[in-house]
């Protein structure tokens, strides 16, 4: 991003806030065994929004009151420079995005002090890692479990409506993390087959993200267990009649992320009965892909997609009753159990830290408790440069099943007598990326995933144009 990208954000941050100290901390090094055998690192992503610095142990604030900016962090010393080379000076990394005063990171506490000495209010962020919990605690003196509550909710707020509309930088950085990623799925078309295992296939998806120092937007899903909707494990070996599902996407030097998902038949075609529940899902899907425009609630997208698989499962002989009602209900959640889909962008899930309530629903919006609804993470009315997911999703999860027949959860829904015939069916979902414009919705990216039955087979065949 360019240094008045970065100017620009923060200039309207502290118009939105008016006043007080704004304080920003960015992420640590964190051990996975011991301190120096680290995880990769990531930035915190509201951090790299308003400061763009993407290296470990800095914090920044946003002084509204005395209209300053200050980036805090520590020089390389020479026993740093041997392990990771030489970086900028810490002043010419905060130059480069628009920040002319820096300050040794000891420093933060005692200009956080003497703004509380002066009645200065603190605006800072819900930590979702445990160093940041005790760095506030250290700074602030608030308990680690008081500070999600103690949380600036005006900050939050301020963020996600900034951070919620997209320009046209972050557009062409997200379009560019979809092309990788469908880069990623056509591998994987051409590589499922009877024989394989799930960690060749994730292998092979994964190496098209990182041969260009690209890296993944999160932990990759490459399953033929379907119905688990996070299965990281790959200790399958595919065989003939099974559906993998793969979930997976790259993240852009930018850290800008895609999120596609693909339902692939292992043996050369589908099956009669998994190409109809395939076509019933594709059918809820462009059936949620009609309400994507301004001004209608994601919701509505949501339950366009539940009525349709609801229909689907009625035509089955699994459903019974009004299709329709069976969505408001909740009863389609037996098949149906996740959200159509969630805001992204630096975050797969947009701001996840900040809360789905803040990110996914507007003001007067409560968000739901009940089982399927309460993992829809986006509902609220969309607006142009909103950018998010589409993902229905059609699962047969014996243990759900096992569990609602058992307390008789909407019988006058659900064929129970009918569902011990699916129980081995394991589940299917497709996932593309949109992006609400000023008259309606725009798929994002430049390569074609494949999402019809025919597509698939091409892909599948390697002749995908």
């Amino acid at each position: 991003m360019k240094k008045d990208t970065y100017i620009r954000r923060r200039a309207t941050l502290k118009r939105e806030m008016g006043s007080g100290l704004l304080l920003f901390l960015g992420n640590n090094e964190v051990g996975m065994n011991y301190a120096d055998n680290t995880y990769r690192f990531r930035q915190d992503s509201s951090f790299l929004y308003f400061f763009g610095l993407d290296y470990a142990g800095l914090a920044s604030v946003i002084d509204i009151d005395n209209d300053t900016e200050i980036v805090f962090g520590n020089e390389l010393t020479i026993d740093d420079i041997v392990w990771t080379g030489t970086q900028p000076t810490l002043s010419e990394k905060a130059s480069a995005v628009g920040i002319s005063k820096t300050l040794p990171l000891g420093d933060l506490k005692k200009y956080i002090n003497r703004s509380l000495a002066k009645g200065q209010t603190v605006h800072f962020l819900p930590p979702y890692r445990g160093d940041h919990s005790v760095w506030l605690w250290e700074l602030l003196g608030i308990e680690p479990k008081a500070q999600t509550a103690m949380a600036s909710v005006a900050l939050i707020k301020a963020i996600v409506a900034q951070r919620n509309h997209k320009d046209e930088e972050e557009i062409q950085a997200i379009e560019e993390s979809v092309d990788l990623s469908t880069k990623m799925h056509l591998a994987a078309y051409r590589m499922v087959l009877p024989g394989v295992h799930e960690s060749q296939v994730a292998a092979a998806v994964e190496e098209v993200a990182c041969r260009n120092g690209n890296v993944l937007a999160f932990p990759t899903i490459a399953t033929v267990q379907g119905q688990v909707l996070h299965n990281h494990g790959f200790i399958h070996q595919l065989k003939e009649g099974d559906i993998f599902l793969l979930d997976a996407g790259a993240e852009t030097k930018e850290h800008y992320a895609g999120d596609l998902s693909s339902s692939i038949p292992v043996s050369e075609r589908f099956t009669d009965r998994q190409a109809e529940v395939y076509n019933i899902h594709l059918e809820s899907f462009y059936a949620a892909v009609d309400k994507l425009k301004p001004g209608v609630p994601f919701r509505e997208a949501h339950i366009a997609a539940a009525t349709k698989i609801a229909e689907g499962m009625k035509q089955l002989g699994l459903m019974k009753g009004d299709p329709a009602e069976a969505a408001e209900t909740g009863a389609y959640a037996m098949f149906f159990p996740c959200g159509l889909g969630h805001m992204m962008g630096l975050d797969v899930h947009d701001m996840e830290n900040l809360g789905e309530q803040y990110v996914g629903y507007a003001d007067g919006m409560e968000k739901s408790k009940q089982f399927g609804f309460k993992s829809l993470r986006l509902a609220r009315p969309l607006e142009p440069g909103f950018v998010f997911t589409v993902e229905p999703g059609i699962y047969f999860i014996p243990e759900l099943m096992d569990k609602w027949r058992a307390e008789h959860l909407f019988k006058d829904f659900i064929c129970y007598d009918k569902l011990d015939a699916w129980r081995n069916f394991t589940g299917l979902r497709n996932e593309l990326n949109y992006l609400i414009t000023s008259t309606g919705a725009r798929l994002l990216g430049h390569i074609k995933k494949p999402m019809t039955i025919e597509e698939v087979y091409e892909a599948k065949n390697n002749n995908l144009k």
